[in-house]
């Protein structure tokens, strides 16, 4: 357990007491990333940081750096309304923009940040034509005399997985994040907040440690600039408790995230001496709670109890879409969840094909008693279902446009029901493409000219699927949303039962090496 009065001595060299008037004192900045709705956490951060202010030891701050709005049921069932209730108890210093803080759209999101009553930094976030940004590049907060700015960075990866947030389904591009002009939009704010008294620069990064897609990522943001003194990051869900990258003067730089859902708290230390460190504290160990946040999240449960206990079945396994270490296999091949949610969409939709990307799977459904709340914080996404008629050519390029990355995790990984296919690792080629026979059950190749009903969920027309289906033509948009047709295909087709059918993976994916 962390005994906070351990960690004041450590902050302040001495015994967690009240300071001489006057006398320097450290600044604690904690920081939270990717907490995908694990809500629970939020009472320990600021309990924490009540303690530390409490002490009178050290300037205590708490920021975010994105992702907070969706990824589990706390957030599907009220768009996002739970959290920035949360969130606004909590009282933030600075929060910047995560990726799927655009789930629900712009308007959404601008209703929810007004919500949280807290600064929001981002330094590369513009409505098109625009000269300036939708929000503040950076924010400077006095602690005692010194001052210490905050300046947002959000990923353009966004644009891509969120297209639906930043074009309209003519492709009319509203919002832009800027792709070739980060690092140039991050300079400029940190030389502003300099020029205007900055002692410190923090940098509140939502742009992680990979380089797929964008090819952007913190450690080459600290590269390419000077005057940044510590990067707080987000967005690959990594646990770093403290690295250092050399910055564009040859000067080390400080970078630290905490993993995802509040397996951590991050803290950032500024001591009086101007010496900067990092750490993690796992939320578990956290002892302290703030009363006023739990009161809070509690309220948050008794709403969602009364949506979400509804019982919808019963499984004897667990429903796979990750590992025990957080591995989103889902994203890396077949799962026994993923046959079943793409079986459900293709019944309910009564459609030939049934599809969904693996990263929009976010949650296993642990044996037991199945409710809504399974359903919603697996497919927590606010998207509908939809039938299109594509041929075999348009499923073809969508399958090797979304195994592409492999072996590495992708987000776009098509999970399938009534179909199956072949996965060449090395080549990146797709053969095998046979299509099931509703009438006989037996699978067939698939023919490049012929056309096919396929049932999927309306993120095809916003991006989804590599943008590879968007051409394809709309036989039925439904206001069903994929957790209402997951919950109805258990509920109602199944008739409660899940069985064995899904005990294992179905075989529709093959992956081979060459």
């Amino acid at each position: 357990m962390i005994m906070w009065g351990l960690l004041l001595m450590g902050l302040s060299g001495a015994k967690a007491a009240t300071q001489p008037e006057g006398k320097p004192k450290s600044i604690v900045i904690l920081f939270d990333n990717d907490v995908h709705c694990a809500i629970d956490g939020y009472t320990r951060m600021a309990g924490l940081r009540d303690a530390i202010t409490k002490s009178d030891t050290a300037y205590a701050a708490i920021v975010s750096c994105g992702d907070f709005l969706q990824g589990g049921s706390c957030g599907a069932l009220s768009r996002g309304a739970y959290i920035a209730d949360i969130m606004r108890n909590v009282g933030y210093d600075a929060i910047t923009l995560g990726n799927h803080e655009f789930d629900y759209g712009v308007p959404r999101m601008t209703e929810l940040l007004q919500r949280m009553e807290a600064p929001i930094v981002c330094a590369n976030f513009f409505s098109v034509n625009d000269t300036l940004p939708c929000y503040a590049p950076y924010i400077i907060q006095r602690y005692g005399s010194t001052a210490v700015a905050y300046v947002g960075v959000c990923t353009p990866d966004a644009m891509d997985s969120e297209r639906y947030a930043f074009f309209d389904v003519q492709d009319t591009q509203y919002y832009d994040l800027c792709t070739e002009r980060i690092n140039e939009l991050v300079q400029n704010a940190v030389n502003r907040a300099r020029s205007e008294g900055a002692d410190y620069v923090v940098a509140l990064s939502h742009l992680g440690e990979l380089e797929e897609g964008t090819s952007i990522s913190s450690h080459k943001m600290i590269a390419a600039t000077t005057g940044i003194d510590a990067v707080l990051d987000g967005h690959t869900h990594s646990i770093i408790a403290h690295d250092e990258v050399n910055n564009r003067d040859g000067k080390l730089i400080p970078i630290c995230q905490t993993g995802t859902q509040f397996a951590n708290v991050g803290q950032l230390l500024i001591k009086p001496d101007g010496s900067i460190s990092t750490m993690l504290f796992p939320v578990a160990d956290i002892q302290e709670e703030n009363s006023r946040v739990s009161a809070t999240i509690d309220s948050v449960k008794r709403e969602m109890e009364q949506v979400a206990t509804r019982k919808l079945g019963f499984t004897p396994y667990t429903l796979v879409t990750e590992d025990e270490a957080g591995i989103s296999l889902a994203r890396l091949g077949e799962t026994n969840f993923g046959d079943l949610v793409t079986d459900a969409f293709r019944h309910i939709m009564q459609a030939e094909i049934g599809i969904y990307n693996g990263g929009g799977i976010r949650h296993n459904i642990e044996a037991g008693t199945i409710t809504y709340n399974d359903a919603a914080n697996a497919l927590p996404f606010d998207n509908h279902m939809a039938t299109i008629e594509a041929t075999g050519a348009d499923i073809r390029r969508m399958l090797e446009a979304c195994t592409a990355d492999l072996p590495n995790e992708c987000g776009q990984f098509p999970q399938v029901s009534g179909m199956r296919y072949t996965i060449h690792l090395k080549s990146h080629a797709i053969t095998d493409i046979e299509v099931k026979d509703a009438q006989t059950g037996t699978y067939r190749p698939i023919q490049d000219n012929q056309s096919y009903t396929v049932a999927l969920s309306d993120y095809y027309q916003n991006g989804g699927y590599g943008n590879t289906l968007k051409a394809c033509k709309l036989l039925h948009q439904s206001q069903l949303l994929t957790r209402d047709a997951l919950a109805d295909y258990i509920a109602d087709v199944l008739q409660g039962n899940v069985g064995e059918t899904y005990a294992v993976p179905q075989r529709r994916i093959t992956i081979v090496e060459e």
